[in-house]
């Protein structure tokens, strides 16, 4: 079991978060962080979904800023499931943790929000990790993530993904395959002369109105 550092301290809003991380393997990102912001819109629902969760950071940080009274965390790591059901009693948020395959657990619920950080890499892409948490968080297949994002949410529900901009046309089309209608985009760039490191998406089973492209994200100015 890898060792587990002095929780890493994440401030939003006024709010520190409290989350336990391991010292070595997956950590969370800047991705995480961007995806938490785009999916803030300052309106709250009952409840979310965060699939693939890892340790819980996006659900949690979402939580904590109103997005959600509630959340529901999935992710098939166990130690990264037991990680994420500590970092939710440890900050007091309400909220269940299902140590399962989004492609194999029956949503139990529909939900007003589902944000996912799915991985990025199909299983010949790139070179494979030699830890096995980061094999596991970065390596897998996209449309799973997708297909349980559609059944996870309602027709009015916000769902919204992370994905690297060099592949994006993988997520719209895995998208729409799922019956799943853009409505809003953001690119992420590290600096503003660079092409787009990320692509921010939100996307609707109700497909209403147009698509929004916001300002780019700029990481570094």
């Amino acid at each position: 079991m890898a060792r587990v550092v002095t929780p890493t301290l994440l401030s939003l809003a006024g709010r520190v978060l409290s989350l336990h991380q391991p010292v070595r393997g997956y950590r969370f990102g800047a991705d995480s962080l961007h995806l938490v912001h785009f999916a803030h819109t300052g309106r709250t629902v009952a409840t979310l979904a965060d699939l693939g969760a890892g340790c819980g950071v996006v659900g949690l940080a979402l939580l904590a800023l109103g997005a959600a009274q509630e959340g529901t965390f999935v992710e098939r790591d166990a130690l990264q499931a037991e990680r994420c059901a500590r970092n939710l009693d440890d900050n007091a948020l309400s909220g269940h943790v299902y140590a399962s395959d989004v492609a194999t657990l029956q949503a139990p619920r529909r939900c007003g929000l589902v944000v996912c950080n799915p991985p990025y890499f199909e299983a010949a892409e790139g070179r494979a990790s030699p830890d096995p948490a980061k094999r596991l968080a970065r390596t897998g297949e996209l449309r799973p993530f997708v297909q349980a994002a559609a059944r996870w949410g309602a027709p009015a529900s916000r769902i919204c993904f992370v994905y690297p901009a060099a592949t994006a046309l993988r997520l719209f089309d895995a998208l729409a395959a799922a019956g799943l209608h853009l409505s809003r985009l953001a690119w992420v760039h590290s600096r503003a002369t660079e092409p787009a490191r990320l692509v921010l998406v939100e996307a609707r089973a109700a497909g209403r109105g147009g698509l929004r492209v916001e300002a780019p994200r700029i990481e570094l100015l």
